[in-house]
């Protein structure tokens, strides 16, 4: 992803309270447009690089489980 990219986004979100963080996250899920993607991508990065150790398992072990079908 270009580095300008990812920085437009963290940006655009940059102070943003948890409501509105929770309505752009809601809205790009509930789109369903591709083009919102990577913001996704790197809100979720933002998330990894801040959470502990058990908080990354955690989510894997979310994720391991929402891909089982």
């Amino acid at each position: 992803m270009n580095l300008n990219l990812r920085h437009a986004i963290i940006q655009n979100v940059t102070g943003n309270t948890q409501d509105e963080l929770k309505d752009t996250i809601v809205d790009a899920i509930s789109n369903g447009e591709e083009k919102m993607l990577p913001g996704l991508g790197v809100l979720f990065e933002v998330i990894w690089q801040n959470a502990s150790q058990e908080d990354q398992q955690e989510m894997l072990e979310m994720l391991e489980s929402g891909l089982k079908g």
